[in-house]
């Protein structure tokens, strides 16, 4: 199982270094990257092992948004299927 993790705003030192640091706490392994600097702005897509996650993934999905409240971005967690789901239709 997988999760795509998509995080924007505006660029800052340690962003990756904290989003991977939030997952690695809770088993998420991170199975593949893409991140640019947009003129200011800081996008990144994670693509998420969530097989060993030791926490609910609704728990998860919280913690990462905090990650985002605390360093002022957008940072959403969709499981696999309903980013799946939402490309079909």
């Amino acid at each position: 199982m997988n999760a795509i993790i998509s995080v924007t705003g505006k660029d800052s030192v340690g962003i990756i270094a904290k989003v991977s640091s939030e997952c690695a706490k809770y088993k998420v392994n991170i199975s593949d990257i893409s991140q640019t600097v947009l003129q200011d702005y800081f996008v990144m897509i994670m693509l998420a092992d969530i097989r060993a996650l030791e926490i609910p993934f609704t728990e998860f999905v919280d913690k990462m948004k905090q990650v985002g409240v605390e360093m002022n971005l957008s940072v959403l967690t969709m499981h696999e299927d309903i980013f799946n789901s939402m490309h079909r239709i």
